[in-house]
C-alpha cells in the first residue's frame, strides 16, 4: 500500500496510485459506501480500518485554488500533476457501486428496519475488531499511559456526539450552509456519521425532501434550497481536510489515537440491541380509488410495516358513497427515520429482539476483519 510520507507536505506527496491497485481501492470504496448508508457509521470509519485514511485526506487536500484555476484555463496536464484523480476516481467508483447495490439490489436500509440486530451486529463486530487491529499498529513508544489521554478524549467526544438529542433549527440559507459543512466533516471522521449529525441538526429530512422534489414542479425551489448545503459541504471538505492533513503530518500517532477513540465512542449507538425511537414524516399525499390494490393492501394489515417508507390511509374523502368503486381515499407516503436509541441487554429467549441474529452479525463483522487486515497490506 502506498502511503504518504508523514513528514512532508501535501505538495510533496503526489498521487502515486498504481492501476494495479484498482480492484483493492474499488473494494475499499465499496466498504466506505456501504458504511455511509447505515446511520451511526461513517465512510471515514472504513477508510481508517482499511488503511487508506491518510491517502484519502491528502487526496481531498490536493483540490485547491490552483486546481480550479487550471481547470478554468484548460491546463489539464497541470491538473493531473497535482490532483489525486486516479485515487479518488477508483475510490468513488466503489462508493457509487455500493450505494447502487445496497439501495437497488440488496436494500440495506430496509434490512436495518426488518433485521436491525444482524445489520448493526455486523458493524459492531467490525468496529470492535478494527479498534484492536488499529491499536496494535500504534508504535510501542506511543503506548504509555500519557498516550491514553487522546484515546479517552476521542471516545468521550464521540460518545457525546452520538448521544445528542435532535432539536428544532432554522431553515435559513446560512444554517443550511453550516449544516452542510458540519455533515461533510463528520463523514470523513471515523465513528461519527454525517447523516446522524444532520438528524441532530434537524436537516436530514429537510435535505432529503429537497432532493425528492427534483424532477417535479418544485425543481427550481429545491435546487435553490440545496445550493447552500452543497456549498457548505464543499467549503467544509476543503478546509477540514487541511486541518486533518496538518495533524496527520505533525501528530500522526496522537491523531490516530483520537480517531480510534471516536470509533470506541460510536459503539454506543451501533450496539445491535437497542430500544429505538423513530420519527414519522409525511413525504407526499395522493388520491386513490378505494378499490385500488394498494389501498386494499393497507386496509388488510393490522399495523404499519417495519420499513423506512410505507403508505397509510389518512381518510376516506367520500365515505357516504353508495359503492366502494365510487369512493376516494387520501393516501400518505410516510418516511420513518431513526430519532434516538437506547442500548439494552437482550435475553436469549426474548421475542422482542433477534438475539442470535445480533450474535451472528457480530461474528460476521469480526470475521470480516481478517479480510480487511489483508486489504490494509495491499
Amino acid at each position: 500500500m502506498t502511503t504518504p510520507d508523514k513528514t512532508k507536505s501535501t505538495q510533496d506527496n503526489p498521487d502515486e496510485t498504481k492501476w494495479s491497485e484498482s480492484p483493492y481501492l474499488i473494494i475499499k470504496g465499496f466498504l466506505m459506501g456501504s458504511a455511509d448508508i447505515v446511520p451511526g457509521v461513517s465512510g471515514g470509519t472504513m477508510a481508517l480500518i482499511t488503511g487508506i485514511y491518510d491517502r484519502l485526506i491528502f487526496a481531498i487536500k490536493s483540490v485547491d485554488k490552483d486546481t480550479f484555476l487550471n481547470v478554468l484555463k484548460f491546463r489539464l496536464s497541470s491538473v493531473f500533476e497535482t490532483f489525486h484523480w486516479k485515487f479518488l476516481s477508483l475510490l468513488f467508483t466503489g462508493i457509487i457501486l455500493a450505494i447502487a447495490f445496497f439501495t437497488k439490489i440488496v436494500p440495506l436500509q430496509v434490512y436495518m428496519f426488518t433485521h436491525p440486530e444482524i445489520v448493526y451486529g455486523l458493524f459492531f463486530g467490525l468496529i470492535v475488531g478494527s479498534v484492536v487491529l488499529l491499536l496494535a499498529e500504534i508504535p510501542s513508544d506511543k503506548r504509555g499511559w500519557k498516550n491514553t489521554l487522546p484515546l479517552v478524549a476521542g471516545a468521550l467526544f464521540g460518545f457525546w456526539i452520538v448521544t445528542l438529542v435532535p432539536t428544532d433549527t432554522s431553515e435559513a440559507a446560512w444554517f443550511v450552509l453550516l449544516s452542510g459543512s458540519i455533515a461533510i466533516c463528520a463523514m470523513i471522521l471515523p465513528g461519527i456519521s454525517g447523516s446522524y449529525l444532520l438528524l441532530i441538526m434537524r436537516k436530514y429530512d429537510y435535505i432529503l425532501s429537497q432532493i425528492g422534489s427534483l424532477g417535479t414542479v418544485d425543481t427550481v425551489p429545491a435546487i435553490l434550497n440545496l445550493l447552500p448545503f452543497f456549498a457548505g459541504a464543499a467549503i467544509g471538505l476543503i478546509l477540514f481536510s487541511r486541518v486533518l492533513s496538518w495533524l496527520l503530518n505533525n501528530y500522526h500517532a496522537t491523531t490516530l489515537l483520537v480517531l480510534i477513540g471516536f470509533l470506541i465512542g460510536s459503539l454506543y449507538v451501533i450496539w445491535p440491541y437497542q430500544d429505538r425511537e423513530f420519527q414519522n414524516t409525511v413525504r407526499s399525499t395522493q388520491i386513490m380509488e378505494y378499490t385500488n390494490p394498494v389501498v386494499q393492501d393497507i386496509l388488510d394489515r393490522d399495523e404499519p410495516p417495519l420499513l423506512p417508507e410505507y403508505k397509510r390511509i389518512k381518510e376516506v374523502i367520500n365515505p357516504e358513497a353508495s359503492f366502494d368503486a365510487l369512493k376516494k381515499v387520501e393516501v400518505e407516503t410516510v418516511s420513518r427515520k431513526l430519532l434516538k436509541s437506547q442500548p439494552v441487554i437482550p435475553e436469549p429467549e426474548s421475542s422482542e429482539v433477534n438475539f442470535w441474529g445480533g450474535i451472528y452479525g457480530m461474528a460476521g463483522g469480526l470475521f470480516m476483519i481478517l479480510f480487511i487486515s489483508y486489504l490494509r497490506r495491499v
